[in-house]
């Protein structure tokens, strides 16, 4: 005849919300304002509730009445609701090595039935410990929604095993298929643990330190956060300064070679150190600058290093490498020139030195006069060889007749050396005369030049310097060989007198 939904109050007191009738196919809603507007009762009797609260959470009574009889069925409705993802709030800024600290707060919201907090570290569920390890967890509930929010602190003892280990907490609730878990994000904390070790750095790290340089000195700890303030320990001072993570020498002089040391400011016995060495290079050259000396004088040259490690020497004359240091036991034109003694540590980028000596060889002038006469007896070659520095000027004076066919033609000034020279068809017997004249003297020769048709012994020229040392070698190299040969008849005949005795 009709259907009847009611539930029941906690004191089991019935409380009807809804009736259908089968005859007049008509619905009614009892006036009740926990349901209003939220009911749905259909033909076949079913009864939906629509935005479903904790408080439907209720025994509902189905009533059926037919002509002769009533029937009820009930039925208990559980009503669930996800907790909020669980978050970890009011994390510490920082833990501490050796101290239990409170790490942070896990919360869960708005959850029906209440759920349990679990904490992890790196994966692996924390579990209480003495001293090391402990966990407070609450629950309250919303007296308006009936929802529950779950906190749980852990505290906890961190060592440096904890260092970049994640944490992590989760929810572990009940819903209409079962138990479940929602997992928080991960929390990585910043360890804090005293330091352990001090070492200490040359910067800019260089492979040799040279004077002039600017050292700085790095003092660091192995501790989190790091010291910000060290001692520094010059070589020679037991008193330590005191200064940041960093302390800098600079121009640093030969005097600064030592043992550095670092330490903590409140414990001194926690020290570094490391060894300096300042490389120098210095150079005497004896005599230098401009020195201008006489021809055949002696001129004793040194070059003295000093030097932190074995140091090359190098001599130049006007830009041309040497074979050994120059030695003047008398001095020749060609002596005269630019020197430079260099030397440099390889082992050292930069470290080089150099100083000059330009040397000036002064000499009065000399002559020398020879005359050649032409195949063709035409002509005489007057040629006037002058040696001197500075360079003398030379002028010519012919006392007598004849023609000059060509006059004063000069040769290159080499190492103090050159010639002048006239070509001549004397009438008869004349007389050159040669003027070279420098800053020191004046210098004159003559020379009797008889007439072209009287036959007379000529003068052969100089030879040059470069011929004259190729002459030089050639003897050297004849000596050689001659010595050679004599040496090898020595041992031939050494050899041939070994074998006589001994086949005697």
């Amino acid at each position: 005849m009709f259907g009847k939904w009611k539930y029941e109050k906690p004191d089991g007191s019935p409380v009807f919300i809804a009736f259908r009738s089968s005859t007049k196919k008509s619905v009614q809603y009892d006036d009740v304002p926990e349901y209003k507007d939220r009911l749905s009762l259909s033909e076949n009797y079913t009864l939906s509730i629509s935005n479903a609260r904790i408080s439907d959470e209720k025994r509902f009574v189905c009533m059926l009445v037919t002509e002769d009889n009533v029937f009820e069925a009930p039925t208990i409705v559980k009503v669930f609701k996800q907790p909020s993802k669980p978050e970890i709030v009011r994390k510490a800024l920082f833990l501490e090595t050796e101290q239990l600290k409170k790490l942070g707060d896990c919360i869960s919201e708005d959850s029906y039935p209440d759920g349990n907090i679990t904490w992890y570290r790196n994966g692996k569920v924390l579990h209480p410990l003495e001293g090391a390890v402990v966990i407070i967890f609450k629950k309250e509930m919303d007296p308006v929604t009936q929802l529950y929010t779950m906190t749980s602190t852990l505290e906890y003892k961190t060592t440096k095993a904890d260092i970049q280990m994640p944490f992590t907490c989760s929810v572990t609730y009940y819903g209409p298929s079962g138990q479940k878990t929602v997992h928080s994000e991960q929390a990585v904390f910043d360890i804090y643990y005293p330091t352990e070790q001090v070492t200490i750095q040359v910067l800019p790290p260089k492979t040799a330190i040279k004077e002039g340089d600017n050292v700085t000195l790095k003092c660091l700890g192995n501790g989190n956060p790091p010291p910000e303030e060290f001692l520094f320990y010059l070589p020679g001072q037991p008193e330590g300064i005191r200064s940041s993570n960093t302390y800098t020498l600079t121009d640093v002089r030969r005097n600064a070679t030592g043992d550095y040391k670092c330490s903590l400011i409140d414990k001194k016995s926690m020290i570094a150190s490391t060894a300096i060495t300042v490389h120098y290079l210095d150079l005497s050259l004896n005599p230098s600058g401009e020195v201008t000396r006489q021809i055949g004088d002696a001129l004793p040259v040194s070059c003295t290093i000093s030097a932190s490690r074995n140091a090359t020497v190098v001599w130049m004359k006007d830009n041309i490498r040497l074979r050994s240091s120059p030695s003047f036991s008398s001095l020749h034109y060609q002596d005269a020139g630019n020197y430079v003694c260099e030397t440099a540590l390889q082992e050292v980028e930069g470290l080089k030195k150099r100083e000059s000596l330009t040397l000036i060889v002064e000499g009065k002038p000399q002559i020398k006069m020879t005359k050649k006469t032409d195949p063709s007896g035409l002509s005489k070659t007057i040629i006037c060889h002058v040696e001197g520095f500075p360079k003398p000027a030379i002028q010519w004076t012919i006392t007598g007749s004849g023609s000059v066919i060509n006059q004063t033609e000069e040769s290159p000034y080499i190492n103090g050396r050159y010639y002048s020279k006239i070509i001549i068809s004397p009438e008869e017997n004349v007389t050159l005369t040669c003027t070279a004249e420098n800053q020191l003297e004046r210098t004159v020769n003559s020379l009797n030049v008889s007439a072209i048709s009287i036959p007379e012994h000529d003068e052969a020229d100089e030879i040059s310097d470069e011929n004259r040392e190729k002459v030089n070698d050639q003897a050297k190299l004849i000596v050689g060989i001659v010595v050679g040969l004599l040496l090898a008849a020595l041992v031939a005949g050494v050899v041939y007198w070994l074998y006589m005795k001994k086949s005697k």
